[in-house]
């Protein structure tokens, strides 16, 4: 039996060695900045100040306990993963692995939803703010990238909803084409945003393979089904912009992997996509760091011809997308700008302090990302598969001092916060099941105890 097969790391794998004392370190020092930020975020509420979270002060949505059977739902999946999803993990055949985790996620998101009612899955879209609402002025595809521009601005003649406008065109797109091939509802939507999502995490698997053995992606398959993450994987829309995103790193990754003169194919799609999540959030701008990372990593294998070859035919595929949007009428660098404005000149913006949100919009990803993910943060040691995720990291922090974000971070940090529960790699093994048992427990505690908007 192979060590693919036994789950036994690979030449290149991170094997879980830290002391038993850094990942409780490193959750609590999480319990500490979620337990401050909510205090602060209170204390600022009862001086008058708004934070426009719904009633909350860490995530987007008020304390609102709400018990009914159909929290059984997820349990029974939190249940089920717990107790059989690492031997699954091990003993599955690769492609059924891949098949498996994006399967059992969604199932996993879907419960969680469901726990806070029949209509959870389609409500968080139906809004006047969600991009399902402009779907219907978009007259065609060739005037909507023309003009989109246009009616990013508030105070244009016809302007577009608040998602809409803060995000390119290819968002809306989607939407657009969904509804085009005749899927139209905000059934086929909300399905499009959990299978977006639910992708994402074979995606993920994918990548930390090519990094770091396909030991290391089986140890860290459970976690990254039961993340807290699947929250907003149903629904919202960042959710298919993460799906897309985390497939153009995982085809730069094996491309990587495979090593000079392999995969160019793979190189070049990865750069693909990786322009249409370009197109699809602005966000995914400090992400690139990430895509960067998955290539530097295998630098002495590569040798720098060969880095800068797969990086090259990556840059290939972002460019020949940012052609074709230019070439159709849509200016991405002019629609960044002009989302800027609208962002900061949003009547809301200004009443939101950065200060706070500084700590606050990483208290929500702390959350987001779930215990597993901190205390396996807290274990990192300097192998191939750390870099990558301090690149998310660092990522994270470039996107949060911006002061662009301000709430709604655990949703708008979607496409970053999937990758973070790979750093279960680093954990103890003994203990490691606990730690999966914890981040189950926070999706479930923060479904039935806060109303949120996702």
């Amino acid at each position: 039996m192979t060590q693919a097969t036994t789950g036994t790391p690979q030449r290149g794998a991170d094997p879980p060695q830290a002391r038993p004392w850094r990942p409780v370190a490193g959750f609590l020092v999480a319990v500490v900045l979620v337990g401050g930020t909510a205090l602060a975020g209170r204390e600022l509420a009862r001086d008058g100040v708004v934070l426009h979270l719904l009633g909350g002060y860490v995530l987007r949505g008020g304390w609102d306990p709400l018990l009914a059977p159909r929290v059984l739902l997820p349990v029974v999946v939190a249940v089920v993963v717990v107790l059989w999803g690492p031997t699954a993990a091990r003993r599955a055949g690769w492609r059924a692995l891949l098949v498996g985790s994006a399967v059992v996620t969604a199932v996993w998101a879907v419960a969680l939803a469901l726990a806070s009612g029949w209509g959870r899955l389609t409500e968080p879209l139906d809004s006047v703010y969600e991009y399902p609402y402009d779907v219907g002025r978009v007259a065609g595809i060739g005037e909507l990238l023309r003009t989109f521009n246009d009616s990013v601005l508030a105070d244009s003649a016809d302007p577009w909803t608040t998602h809409v406008a803060g995000h390119p065109p290819a968002a809306l797109l989607a939407f657009v084409l969904l509804e085009r091939v005749g899927l139209g509802g905000l059934g086929w939507a909300a399905a499009m945003c959990v299978a977006g999502g639910a992708l994402a995490v074979p995606a993920v698997l994918v990548t930390v393979r090519a990094v770091a053995g396909e030991g290391t992606a089986r140890t860290v398959a459970p976690f990254l089904v039961l993340a807290p993450t699947a929250l907003w994987v149903a629904t919202s829309a960042d959710a298919l912009f993460a799906g897309v995103f985390a497939w153009g790193v995982a085809l730069l990754a094996a491309a990587a992997a495979r090593g000079a003169g392999g995969g160019a194919g793979r190189a070049l799609g990865g750069g693909l996509l990786l322009g249409l999540a370009l197109h699809m959030s602005f966000g995914m701008t400090s992400l690139g760091l990430l895509a960067l990372a998955v290539v530097v990593v295998h630098r002495r294998r590569l040798g720098r011809s060969g880095v800068v070859r797969v990086l090259a035919l990556a840059a290939a595929g972002v460019l020949v997308v940012f052609a074709v949007f230019a070439a159709s009428g849509y200016g991405w660098f002019e629609g960044l700008s002009l989302t800027a404005e609208r962002v900061r000149s949003g009547p809301s913006y200004a009443n939101r302090p950065l200060a706070f949100f500084l700590f606050a919009n990483v208290a929500a990803a702390t959350v987001a990302a779930g215990p597993a993910a901190v205390a396996g943060l807290a274990c990192l040691r300097r192998t191939r598969l750390a870099l990558p995720l301090l690149a998310v990291l660092v990522a994270l922090l470039v996107s949060d001092v911006t002061g662009l974000v301000r709430g709604e971070t655990e949703r708008i940090w979607l496409p970053f916060t999937v990758w973070l529960p790979a750093a279960a790699a680093f954990l103890p093994v003994r203990g490691a099941r606990l730690w999966l048992v914890l981040s189950a427990v926070t999706a479930i505690a923060v479904e039935v105890l806060v109303r949120t908007e996702w």
